[in-house]
């Protein structure tokens, strides 16, 4: 029975008083188990409301295990790799079949754990090969009072009613050689929705009507940069642009193969450039003190991290690069900025504490371990995910400090996310939420 029938029957007896003293304590309960759900409000986009895995509440967990402060563990079926995101009670994430012939839409309450819908989005008759390392729903969702989008790269885009599970519309014709799977996320921006489709034969960035899914505009990766190069991977690129505001303005930030290029969101037009050398780029950038903090993809022994100072027009690569670090940065592990410390894990589980405005190096610290989910800022504490599910707590500042170390079962790709005082987890197989109890 509903909630508010259930009401609507209770207060038409002829004990009023004795039934609303137990609607009130009911409330009271409810109350209780939905502040979950409260506290920080939304996780809309898969580094959260801010886009750079950073959160302003308090009281999260510090300690957890199978056995300790785990509230609930929900199996996912299938596979997949995206990070959930939340809008109230809701936490939507995607999974696939693991030939990538069936591709989900999953939605699980907050407070219960229970699975809300289960949604069929598409069913590709010929899935492109991935890596064995990743997965057919690997990019995160996005989400909105009311909508859901989903993305799963090549084979498909999808808007859906996050309150009955109806896809409202559906394209299938953004298309390109991911050559070993698709990686790159959605973003939501006013009334767009802006997806990367970046692979071996083509490279380019599309926004669309979020209401319609038609395209509004397209920008091609200058052509005079690409042609000639081989082998096909060094022009492909996996990352998740991020909207910034730079002088009272927004920015689509974008760093794909070979240059970091900033949009107008609006109209997709480009307003500067910076090139470097490398490719496949993953991490995402992140942004504050006047830089943007922009990883230039490449092997795993190989990628750098460049300092950007914001503005400029046009190719401000020899005017507006600050510093350079070359050496134990990550690939697929994106940064935090804490203050004036930019926090840096390396996918092989290096550490790094370096002062944001000047490239040094405060501190590292060796924490073994095969990383890829982000690293996350909350609660004055950085919680750092291992894909084996091993999550370390340090106290962000000048000196290494650890709090916590944690484990879980399971292998983790997607990054933690942050709902009220609680900590979401999702492995390959389960999704967790995790509370002090």
């Amino acid at each position: 029975m509903k909630d508010k029938e259930l009401k609507r029957r209770l207060l038409t007896t002829t004990y009023k008083p004795f039934w609303l003293m137990i609607l009130a304590t009911a409330a009271m309960l409810s109350s209780a188990q939905t502040s979950v759900a409260s506290g920080d409000g939304h996780w809309p986009d898969w580094r959260g409301p801010t886009a750079d895995g950073r959160s302003d509440a308090t009281g999260l967990p510090l300690t957890w295990s199978e056995a300790e402060n785990i509230v609930w563990k929900t199996p996912v079926h299938d596979a997949g790799y995206s990070t959930p995101v939340v809008w109230g009670d809701q936490i939507w994430l995607t999974t696939a079949t693991e030939d990538g012939r069936k591709l989900y839409a999953v939605c699980v309450d907050v407070n219960t754990g229970a699975v809300v819908h289960d949604i069929e989005v598409f069913n590709p008759s010929e899935p492109q090969h991935i890596n064995p390392n990743n997965t057919y729903a690997t990019p995160s969702a996005v989400v909105e009072d009311g909508r859901v989008y989903v993305h799963y790269g090549t084979h498909g885009t999808a808007c859906l009613n996050s309150n009955t599970g109806d896809v409202l519309w559906r394209r299938t014709d953004l298309n390109c050689d991911h050559l070993q799977g698709p990686v790159s996320s959605p973003i939501l921006f006013e009334d767009l929705l802006i997806v990367h489709l970046e692979g071996g034969d083509v490279q380019f960035i599309v926004a669309l009507n979020k209401k319609t899914g038609e395209t509004v505009w397209r920008y091609d990766r200058p052509r005079e940069l690409y042609e000639g190069v081989e082998p096909a991977f060094l022009v492909k690129s996996y990352q998740t642009p991020v909207i910034v505001e730079v002088d009272g303005r927004p920015q689509m930030l974008s760093n794909g193969a070979l240059l970091v290029t900033s949009h107008d969101p609006r109209t997709g037009k480009e307003l500067w450039r910076v090139r470097y050398r490398d490719d496949s780029t993953i991490s995402r950038i992140v942004s504050g003190l006047g830089l943007h903090f922009i990883n230039t993809g490449g092997s795993p022994d190989a990628p750098y991290l460049w300092a950007v100072r914001q503005g400029g027009v046009g190719d401000v690569t020899d005017t507006h690069v600050v510093w350079k670090m070359t050496k134990d940065v990550p690939l697929k592990t994106s940064p935090v900025l804490a203050g004036d410390l930019l926090y840096t894990m390396s996918d092989k589980g290096l550490l790094l504490c370096i002062e944001a405005k000047t490239g040094k190096i405060v501190w590292s610290e060796e924490i073994r371990g095969d990383y890829g989910p982000s690293l996350l800022y909350a609660d004055n504490r950085i919680y750092i995910l291992s894909m084996k599910g091993k999550t370390t707590v340090i106290e962000p500042g000048r000196e290494f400090r650890q709090l916590a170390v944690n484990q879980l079962e399971g292998r983790f790709g997607a990054s933690p996310v942050v709902v009220g005082k609680s900590l979401i987890l999702r492995s390959k197989t389960h999704l967790y939420l995790i509370r002090e109890k």
